[in-house]
């Protein structure tokens, strides 16, 4: 159990939350100085910087874009004189670990940069005064840290990240900031488990409290009527002809959990929760009983100016452009986004493979072109770092679980994206990560993991871990590509004849298949970076997946091109959107509406 309750934060007549987004200060710590300094107690020469919101793209230069190291952030609250609860300050995430400060006394350290950093501040604040809130954070990589990767020095003492991975490593405050207000006993978590019984549902649920008194639990309906009712901390609620929470068809219901003292309300927390179940059988998905074919996108958090940082507006075309096109799904690629994709998510009938930071678990700084056409094994899991990683990717799996466990989009979850797997010491690594996992979902969600080309059926040792299996594979592009391309199909099928023949009885789902093509770029015949190209590839790939029934799901790389480090291979980023980066269709769009339009939900 984690120590402090990751609760999305809620107003209501005994909570209060207050948004801290806007203008803080800023500076970097390119020598590290400031903790000895005292900047903590507050920073000595400062910009304004925009929360919540990635660092890099506000600048002009080359040494700030790609800063890489110590920076500090500042800002400063009121605390009504008036509160006499706990409170706490709730990050949505630090990118990628941090130390926060207030009025000068530190209070808490986090890592990993994709959750939320919930800081106590009950003792430090100061009651009706400003109070001044300092962050100190980094954004170094290594290989003891998700997502992994390395630090380069260069001459002139400047550090530079060098990825293990195909994004930029946007950093920074880069999701909402809150001051949250409680009272002393409060509401620090709930799970909700869900069984269907003819037209008729169980709702089970389990309250954690910091506290004694009696809780009562109230299931209201869309209108907001009472649709069941319980008492204690742990129960069950039946729900008489239950609306089911549906693939592209959501329907949500909001939970009340109350603690009384006799007639008084001592603390309230609601969320909106969605009534339908998921499992594996056989070789199909399904959810409520039904089987579903996944059709969608490996995503990014990732937008022209503002990075990774959330923004609503971004998620709202997002989504307009998901429904527009067919499709009903995406994974989290390649770490846990800002829970408010999750709630539009929940409203929209979306579908989640939600996914921990586990990428770059390979020694490659053309980590995509390595697994794309299999990589080289380079002992990954062999070295005195892996305790330490596996300890913090052991964490981040619960701190996912912990957030997003209430969400009826999330329906799986994603525990590494592309690792070495050819070995008995990443069976070994994933084998304590899984088994994590299986003990904290009180859904008891399917786990699955991405995997590389060089985790084919004749020497991956991880797939058995996984309830049903992810694939990232690029025939035709990075393996076959060009003029080579019937000879990627040829190959392709090849390998899928050699999964189809272990006989495994779990469903398959593409991950990623895609190309790097130009919008503005055509040409016949095609050749590689074309729209034309893309659609043929897309089309080689689509009848593959037509070809055996095991295959239940197919998430193209990716929804919109996003920012990538300089390198030869990428032209300023990844382009193997179907969107572009500014949310514009490109000609196989089309191609995907014209398919998913006509496809039914189970193949």
């Amino acid at each position: 159990m984690l120590a402090q309750s990751q609760l999305y934060p809620v107003t209501n007549s005994v909570r209060t939350s207050m948004l801290l987004d806007g203008m803080w200060r800023f500076q970097f710590d390119p020598a590290s100085c400031g903790q000895a300094e005292g900047w903590e107690n507050g920073l000595p020469a400062s910009i304004s910087m925009p929360v919540p919101a990635s660092f890099s793209d506000f600048f002009t230069s080359h040494k700030e874009r790609d800063y890489c190291g110590d920076f500090w952030y500042q800002t400063s609250f009121y605390v009504p004189a008036d509160w006499n609860g706990s409170m706490y300050v709730r990050f949505g995430s630090i990118t990628h670990r941090a130390t926060v400060y207030c009025n000068g006394q530190e209070l808490c350290s986090h890592e990993g940069g994709f959750l939320p950093v919930v800081v106590p501040v009950t003792a430090a604040v100061k009651k009706g005064q400003e109070n001044v809130l300092v962050v100190k954070a980094n954004n170094e990589l290594s290989e003891k840290s998700l997502p992994c990767g390395s630090v380069k020095v260069l001459s002139d003492g400047r550090k530079l990240g060098k990825p293990y991975f195909d994004f930029f490593n946007y950093s920074g405050i880069q999701r909402s900031v809150y001051l949250v207000h409680i009272p002393q006993e409060a509401v620090t978590d709930f799970d909700t488990a869900y069984e269907l019984q003819g037209q008729d549902a169980l709702v089970h649920y389990s309250v954690t409290t910091s506290g004694d008194h009696p809780v009562s639990v109230r299931l209201l309906d869309a209108e907001g009527n009472v649709a069941a009712e319980g008492q204690g901390k742990t129960g069950t609620l039946a729900v008489a002809n239950a609306h089911l929470w549906q693939v592209r068809n959501a329907y949500l219901y909001r939970l009340v959990i109350s603690i009384h003292d006799g007639e008084k309300l001592i603390d309230q927390y609601s969320a909106k929760i969605g009534i339908r179940t998921v499992e594996i059988s056989g070789p199909r998905i399904l959810v409520n009983g039904k089987p579903v074919y996944l059709r969608g996108f490996g995503k990014h958090e990732d937008a022209d100016i503002i990075g990774r940082g959330f923004s609503w507006a971004v998620a709202k075309r997002d989504f307009e452009c998901m429904k527009w096109i067919g499709a009903n799904c995406f994974r989290t690629s390649h770490y846990p986004y800002a829970e408010e994709w999750y709630q539009l998510a929940d409203e929209e009938g979306f579908l989640i493979i939600d996914e921990v930071p586990g990428v770059g678990m390979m020694r490659s700084l053309w980590n995509f072109a390595a697994a794309g056409s299999g990589s080289k094994y380079t002992y990954f899991f062999e070295t005195d770092t892996v305790p330490q990683l596996k300890a913090n990717h052991i964490l981040q799996v619960e701190e996912m679980i912990q957030r997003d466990k209430n969400h009826p989009s999330v329906i799986a979850w994603s525990l590494f994206n592309e690792p070495e797997t050819t070995s008995t010491f990443a069976y070994d690594y994933f084998s304590e990560v899984f088994a994590a996992a299986r003990a904290l979902d009180p859904q008891k969600r399917p786990l699955t993991g991405a995997l590389e080309k060089s985790s084919g059926p004749d020497t991956c040792k991880c797939y058995p871990l996984c309830d049903f299996i992810c694939l990232n594979r690029y025939y035709g592009w990075y393996i076959c590509g060009g003029p080579e391309i019937d000879e990627a199909i040829q190959q392709f099928h090849e390998e899928m004849d050699q999964w189809a023949a272990l006989n495994l009885n779990k469903p398959f789902v593409f991950t990623e298949f895609g190309t790097d093509t130009l919008g503005s770029v055509h040409k016949l015949p095609s050749v590689m970076w074309t729209q034309e190209y893309q659609m043929e590839y897309m089309e080689l790939n689509f009848q593959v997946f037509d070809s055996y029934d095991f295959i239940q799901g197919e998430m193209a790389w990716n929804f919109a091109d996003f920012q990538a480090a300089e390198g030869t291979m990428r032209v300023d980023g990844n382009k193997k959107g179907i969107f572009t980066r500014q949310r514009q269709p490109k000609d196989v769009a089309f191609l995907f509406k014209k398919r998913w339009e006509e496809m039914k939900d189970a193949k």
